[in-house]
């Protein structure tokens, strides 16, 4: 590795066999491996970085030695460390798409005995929701609370105000569609809260019923290909941001948001389908045009008959993790005569649960 001091004081670094990589003074003086820089214990900076002087300059580096900057500032650089400043940028997340075809052998999965005994169980179960957006714990117990169980083992569950395990079965005078035999379309839950819940576990304990059969649809999948054949849809999607609200007796929640979401890249960060609680603005003609023709190409898309809607029965003992900022998840309908389809459904913040897959995974 080979350092040189540009002309506006930036440090140049070359790796062997590689280009340079010039780091700004600034940038690189705020992230300095010292005690006067970062705590040592909680990697917090400790120095005021808008106080910095604009005109900061290197002036002196050499690798396992010193570097210094012009306002007197000197500490060690060490190369390991510095290796690490010029890598790549890692991936925002590894996905792996997939539709209707998915095998259920393929689903990530694993026992709930196994991950309660191995950590790295636990590990490998959480990158590979990650990377499929669900994932399937098979052995939970089939006690009302079971689900708590996995969810211990990650972090707090989260609390609305339907508490924080709530029934998932037909009730008489249902608050929700969710609490009917009825089929459910593709859909994400609550994006009329703020934030939005994370990830869903949903616990099977009982499921005998005629119908009932769980559909998942990948979000990001479905996205990727209206991005590839209708640009002009996903652009639609992605700029029209509309109101989601759920109300009742007790509660009125809302929250706006875009169907396709996208970061300051142009990835696709989360999808929000609710049919049952969206609503556009009175936008101009025009624009509702370019929105409704847009949704609608994206229900062609995610519609239980889609080739991208991956349907399967969800046994007792049972729990399906999603992500709820990626998966679409439904049901077919049921019917009470023939049997009973019980389950038990909680939320898991994301931050929650991509702390736990951080702490996880090898150093």
């Amino acid at each position: 590795m080979e350092l040189t001091i540009t002309a506006n004081g930036g440090l140049a670094v070359t790796p062997a066999g590689g280009a340079a990589v010039v780091l700004h003074p600034v940038w690189l003086r705020e992230r300095l491996p010292d005690c006067l820089v970062l705590d040592p214990h909680t990697g917090q900076r400790l120095q005021e970085a808008a106080e910095t002087p604009m005109d900061l300059r290197v002036t002196a580096a050499r690798i396992d030695g010193t570097i210094a900057f012009s306002d007197g500032f000197a500490t060690r650089l060490p190369a390991q460390w510095l290796a690490g400043m010029i890598a790549p940028d890692a991936p925002m997340r590894h996905c792996v798409h997939w539709d209707g075809t998915l095998a259920r052998e393929s689903f990530p999965s694993a026992t709930m005995a196994d991950l309660r005994d191995d950590p790295a169980a636990l590990g490998t179960l959480l990158s590979g929701l990650e990377a499929y957006g669900f994932a399937l714990v098979r052995g939970c117990p089939l006690d009302p609370d079971g689900a708590l169980e996995f969810a211990d083992l990650i972090g707090p569950i989260r609390v609305t105000n339907w508490g924080g395990i709530a029934d998932v079965k037909a009730i008489p005078n249902a608050y929700d569609l969710t609490m009917t035999p009825r089929h459910l379309e593709p859909h994400s839950d609550n994006p009329y809260r703020d934030p939005v819940p994370g990830y869903i576990l949903l616990h099977c304990l009982t499921n005998d019923a005629d119908g009932g059969d769980t559909t998942l649809v990948d979000g990001f999948h479905a996205a990727a290909i209206l991005a590839r054949d209708n640009p002009a849809a996903f652009a639609a999607l992605a700029r029209t941001e509309v109101t989601f609200r759920y109300r009742d007796a007790t509660t009125f929640l809302e929250h706006y948001g875009r169907l396709i979401e996208t970061n300051a890249a142009g990835e696709v960060v989360q999808i929000r389908y609710s049919n049952r609680t969206e609503m556009v603005g009175r936008l101009p003609l025009d624009a509702l045009d370019a929105y409704y023709a847009a949704r609608a190409a994206l229900w062609r898309l995610i519609a239980p008959s889609s080739p991208l809607t991956l349907t399967f029965r969800l046994q007792p003992g049972e729990m399906l993790v999603m992500d709820n900022y990626r998966l679409l998840h439904g049901r077919t309908g049921y019917t009470l005569a023939s049997g009973s389809r019980h389950l038990r459904q909680c939320y898991l913040d994301r931050d929650t649960v991509g702390s736990r897959r951080r702490l996880l995974q090898p150093a």
